[in-house]
């Protein structure tokens, strides 16, 4: 066994653990959201990354450009999120 081949059980090893890790975060939340434990705004907003993600992954060419267009996309809505905090801070 050569030192290339440990390389890629420990990378499968994270992928398949971050993996499980995800299941696990949505599986409690829906639990959380039929429980009445969250709200679901709060679960809609952590959740719209993954749906954009997913949304741009089938549509566009590579997985690549799907997740530079999402991080853009999140960006931008950070951005307005910021602005429209700013301004009604100042209107109010």
């Amino acid at each position: 066994m050569d030192g290339n081949m440990v390389l890629y059980i420990a990378i499968w090893a994270a992928i398949i653990l971050a993996g499980v890790s995800l299941l696990g975060v949505a599986l409690f939340g829906l639990r959380n959201l039929t429980y009445g434990k969250s709200e679901p705004l709060t679960i809609a907003s952590i959740s719209s990354p993954a749906v954009i993600l997913l949304v741009l992954g089938f549509t566009m060419e590579t997985w690549v450009q799907a997740g530079i267009m999402t991080t853009i996309i999140l960006f931008g809505l950070a951005l307005l999120g910021l602005v429209y905090t700013g301004i009604t801070n100042l209107i109010w």
